[in-house]
Parts: structure tokens; C-alpha cells; sequence
């Protein structure tokens, strides 16, 4: 198997049409990374895309710290080897210990807070099963109002949404 996307990669600045889409990618990324680089073949989901990600990362109540954990979660879930290796350096900014990512690795995380653990099943049955048992919303919603918990399910839907889109493409 190829390692090669398989759709070309645009090179940021060749295209004078995409500059502004690619000034505001580069403001709220710092860099138009691989995976941008396959979106700028469609300007507008490019745009939507940096628009969407850029809230769930950026605007939102959801503690980076646990953004993280469930990022990394999703993409050991999914097998986004590329994902999980860019969001490492974000995860170790916002706290998580190297440690606590090695253990988001497992089938079964163990050493993790009560919140995380359930923050980590909540992920885990979002990604697995698509559905939630009621106890488990239950449980999170008992400790986050109604903004948090559609931020919190934004996230994880969102995450979810990238590893597919890696994996098809081959973006590394």
C-alpha cells in the first residue's frame, strides 16, 4: 500500500484564489498542515472545515485536557495513526502527562479520574456503538450544563469525522 494521499496535495500559495482561505487557516493553525493541504481541493469544505474545527479546538468550555484525551482516544479507536501523532504535542500543552497518553492506548484505559473515565467511556460508545445508554449521558450531564455537554458531544462527533477522513485519504 501507498503512503501517498490519494488525491493531490495543494501547495499553500500556489493558487492566488485560496490566499485568504489559506491566511485564515494559517491564523488559527499556525500552518497549513497536511490534512489542509488535501481540504484546499475543496475551498469551501476547506473553509467549513477550519470554521468547524477551529470552535471545537479554540471556543468552546470543554477543558483542553480532556479535548485531548478524547482526540487521542478517537484516534487509537479508529486507528488515525496521524492524528493521534499531531495531537500528542497539544495534549502534553494542555497537561496530560506522557504517561496518560501512553495508557489511551489500551483497550481498557486504567489510572484515569473518575471525570476522565467517564469522559473516556462516553467517548469510547460514541465512536463504537454510535449510541449512549442513558446512565452514561446521565452521569455527564450531572456535571456539565447543557453548552458543555453539546461541546463536549461536538467534539467527539467532530474527531470522529477526521479519522475517516485521514485514513481514506491516506494523509500522513
Amino acid at each position: 500500500m501507498s503512503d501517498k494521499p490519494r488525491v493531490p496535495m495543494v501547495t499553500p500559495g500556489t493558487q492566488p484564489e485560496l490566499a485568504k482561505l489559506e491566511e485564515r487557516i494559517k491564523g488559527a493553525r499556525g500552518r497549513i498542515s497536511p490534512l489542509y493541504t488535501v481540504l484546499l481541493n475543496s475551498p469551501a469544505v476547506a473553509s467549513g472545515w477550519e470554521q468547524l474545527m477551529t470552535a471545537i479546538r479554540q471556543k468552546t468550555s470543554v477543558p483542553p485536557a480532556l479535548r485531548e484525551l478524547v482526540i487521542l482516544r478517537i484516534a487509537v479507536l479508529n486507528g488515525a495513526d496521524y492524528e493521534f501523532n499531531a495531537h500528542v504535542p497539544h495534549a502534553l500543552a494542555a497537561g496530560m502527562t506522557q504517561d496518560a497518553i501512553d495508557r489511551v492506548r489500551v483497550t481498557e484505559p486504567k489510572g484515569f479520574s473518575s471525570l476522565e473515565t467517564t469522559v473516556l467511556r462516553y467517548c469510547d460508545a460514541m465512536t463504537r456503538e454510535l449510541r449512549l445508554e442513558d446512565s452514561l449521558f446521565e452521569s455527564l450531564q450531572s456535571r456539565f450544563d447543557a453548552k458543555t455537554m453539546v461541546e463536549r458531544t461536538a467534539t467527539i462527533a467532530s474527531y470522529h469525522m477526521v479519522s475517516p477522513f485521514l485514513i481514506a485519504l491516506r494523509i500522513q
